[in-house]
């Protein structure tokens, strides 16, 4: 049987049989003469975020941090609420005696109690950055998940008549769909101080930016707090420079606090440690942020 080739190939074997002079292999490379390079892929922009919300997402390391850190204040909250003289708040937030107050644990919301990665990983597939309309969007949708850990530990507070109160930088118009997103994950919900979030008034305190401070001391005035749970150090106290040095003192009265009134929750996909390494200028192009924080790195 005769077998047809295809005419590029035939065209090939007919040039081979008419070459009088043997095929000359390609000569090796030196050290003076490099292998030719290989055609370069295409340029795929950086996202400094693709790692950390993989990590947030598919990572069971980042689930078992929560549940270790939720069973754990669990099993330390009746010696808590035992203590009398057990306060979680910071002095310049204490202004009323605790003798009397009602028992409260205080949380922040995003990336502490709820999950709210979707929305990062929407960012990384457009390339797009942080803003408000987006992110009210997503907030709005109501489809954030309950952290692992979380609901059981608020469920356990509040069964021991613990007020479980949510302090976030959420907008205060965004109270109802948050609190309706709290309901559907199963997280405890009740009384007017339950949400407070960007915007709540509080007389005789000024608000300074995104800080959390005047709703700390609100809450002092009703409730003696047993435990914080944040993701950011401003969920615990007022941060009064947001660089390396303004961080470490906000933080250094309380170190003896963590893990037994404080607990910090990880977060690297956003928060203020990332502002604080270009000088909190978000108006500054991309790409001199990300050249500042590669800047900050440490090599040994």
């Amino acid at each position: 049987m005769s077998v047809r080739l295809p005419a590029a190939l035939a065209a090939l074997v007919l040039l081979a049989g008419c070459s009088t002079q043997p095929a000359k292999a390609p000569a090796a490379p030196t050290a003076q003469t490099p292998p030719p390079a290989a055609a370069a892929a295409p340029a795929t922009p950086a996202d400094d975020n693709l790692n950390a919300v993989a990590w947030t997402q598919t990572a069971i390391e980042h689930d078992l941090i929560y549940l270790q850190t939720y069973r754990d204040a669990e099993s330390r909250l009746l010696a808590a609420l035992a203590d009398p003289t057990w306060d979680a708040l910071p002095k310049d937030d204490r202004v009323a005696p605790i003798q009397g107050l009602k028992p409260a644990v205080v949380l922040d919301i995003d990336e502490t109690v709820l999950d709210n990665s979707p929305y990062q990983a929407r960012l990384v597939k457009s390339g797009g950055e942080y803003n408000e309309a987006d992110w009210a969007a997503w907030c709005n949708e109501q489809r954030a998940r309950a952290l692992p850990g979380v609901v059981e530990f608020t469920q356990f507070a509040a069964k021991h008549g613990i007020a479980v109160i949510y302090i976030s930088n959420r907008a205060k118009d965004l109270d109802q769909v948050t609190l309706a997103n709290l309901r559907k994950e199963g997280l405890p919900v009740s009384g007017p101080d339950a949400f407070l979030g960007l915007g709540t008034f509080v007389e005789d305190c000024e608000q300074v930016g995104t800080e959390k401070g005047c709703r700390r001391q609100l809450i002092s005035r009703k409730y003696r707090v047993l435990m914080q749970f944040g993701d950011q150090i401003g969920d615990f106290a007022s941060v009064l420079a947001n660089n390396a040095e303004g961080r470490e003192k906000a933080m250094a009265p309380y170190m003896g606090w963590i893990g037994t009134r404080w607990f910090v929750l990880p977060n690297p996909t956003y928060g203020a440690w990332e502002p604080a390494l270009f000088n909190n200028d978000w108006t500054a192009p991309r790409e001199e942020r990300r050249r500042q924080k590669i800047q900050s790195l440490r090599y040994n």
